[in-house]
């Protein structure tokens, strides 16, 4: 199984240093003289301008429609720029050139860098005034604004770009590795966490197993026990009937002789009574002993059952640990992948 990560969840904070990616940004910016910002995937900033003009900061974005325009070309740029995946140098609403450089990670837009504001060549005054007008500015003043700006050649504003563009992306795809890095092996950490609690269910289950089969064998015991008493006690029903053939045999003997025969037999009759009490005591010994096998045999099928039940619970842990323990090799091999990169 593999281990994905949710880019829906994933923000450019979350994959690049904003105080590190801050201070290259300034010191490019003044060393190039371009103005530049960067943006999250939704357009929102993650850090502060720098190196803006004043023809942008002070008039260009100092009425709604003027910031408005700005941000609907930094869109625009922005949008060909995850497009193509690569930087794109355009012309913004207010006449300046401007770029766009995605960030990108595996192929998802994490963020731009904007920047710019520059011109290739001397500006033409007619052209700004108008500008000035449809956005609601001091037409002198955007004029004056925009005469402070030093034009660049094309060239070296396209290699401004593509300089941001590989850095940022370096910085980025390099504080991805690390984060998924941690996120696997959050995820790898988990995974033997779970391997150990259910290992020691199943050495708990073990211990319970254990515990059943010797009660288990002391009821198989005790049934041995009571067979062999049960055993006892018809040998001594078959003794009292020996004994009361022989005591019927000599009633009979006493029977026939003449004179005191009643005598005989009456005493006779009256041993046949005694032994015919000890059969009706033995027989209530028989029954109780019944009773006892049936309740020992009852105990025995429900500790049967129990370690059943018990032996499919370590068959249910077992699968949870062949489980957990594929898991763990898929992200083994992860870490081996990030590691052969070198990223």
């Amino acid at each position: 199984m593999e281990h994905n990560m949710d880019f829906s969840k994933l923000k450019l904070t979350d994959v690049i240093d904003v105080e590190v990616l801050q201070r290259f940004q300034d010191d490019f910016a003044l060393g190039m003289g371009l103005a530049s910002v960067t943006v999250d995937e939704k357009g929102d900033p993650v850090t502060n301008p720098s190196y803006y003009t004043r023809f942008c900061q002070d008039f260009t974005h100092s009425t709604e429609c003027g910031d408005k325009r700005c941000a609907l070309s930094h869109k625009k740029g922005g949008e060909e720029a995850a497009r193509t995946g690569k930087p794109v140098v355009y012309e913004c609403h207010a006449g300046l050139i401007d770029f766009a450089a995605p960030i990108m990670i595996e192929g998802h837009l994490m963020g731009t860098i904007l920047g710019g504001q520059v011109l290739t060549e001397a500006p033409e005054e007619g052209k700004y005034r108008s500008i000035a007008k449809e956005i609601g500015v001091d037409p002198d003043g955007y004029v004056e604004a925009v005469q402070e700006i030093k034009p660049l050649a094309r060239k070296r504003i396209e290699a401004a770009a593509n300089v941001l563009f590989i850095v940022a992306n370096n910085m980025s795809n390099s504080a991805y590795q690390h984060f998924k890095l941690k996120s696997v092996a959050g995820v790898l950490n988990d995974s033997l966490h779970q391997i150990s609690a259910t290992m020691q269910q199943m050495a708990a289950s073990a211990t319970t197993v254990s515990g059943n089969q010797a009660n288990l064998n002391k009821e198989i015991k005790n049934v041995d026990d009571i067979t062999s008493e049960i055993n006892d006690v018809m040998d001594l029903i078959k003794e009292i009937a020996d004994e009361t053939r022989l005591l019927g045999l000599n009633a009979a003997i006493e029977a026939a002789r003449a004179g005191e025969a009643g005598l005989g037999f009456g005493v006779v009759a009256q041993e046949i009574r005694k032994l015919s009490a000890d059969s009706k005591q033995t027989v209530g010994k028989i029954k109780e002993f019944t009773h006892l096998i049936r309740t020992s045999v009852n105990t025995t099928v429900g500790m049967g059952n129990e370690t059943l039940a018990t032996v499919e619970q370590q068959a249910a842990a077992i699968e949870e640990v062949t489980a957990s323990v594929e898991e763990i090799t898929s992200l083994a091999e992860q870490l081996n992948e990030l590691a052969k990169t070198g990223k």
